[in-house]
């Protein structure tokens, strides 16, 4: 099984935002994923398949 996201950690991307940031914090979990960027404040929604493979590391709250 693999990691276990809940609402208030911070994951690690592999990617950066333009902003510059790598760290986003989960807002919401679900079949998507709201994640708000530590950096800039800007927040996504993404596919569940899509976090789970561009994490990098995970912090939990």
């Amino acid at each position: 099984m693999g990691l276990l996201y809940e609402v208030g950690d911070t994951v690690t991307l592999k990617k950066e935002h333009p902003c510059g940031s790598r760290e986003w914090e989960i807002l919401r979990v679900g079949a998507d994923f709201r994640l708000k960027c530590c950096g800039c404040g800007h927040q996504i929604m993404v596919p569940r398949k899509m976090v789970e493979k561009n994490t990098k590391k995970l912090v939990k709250k």
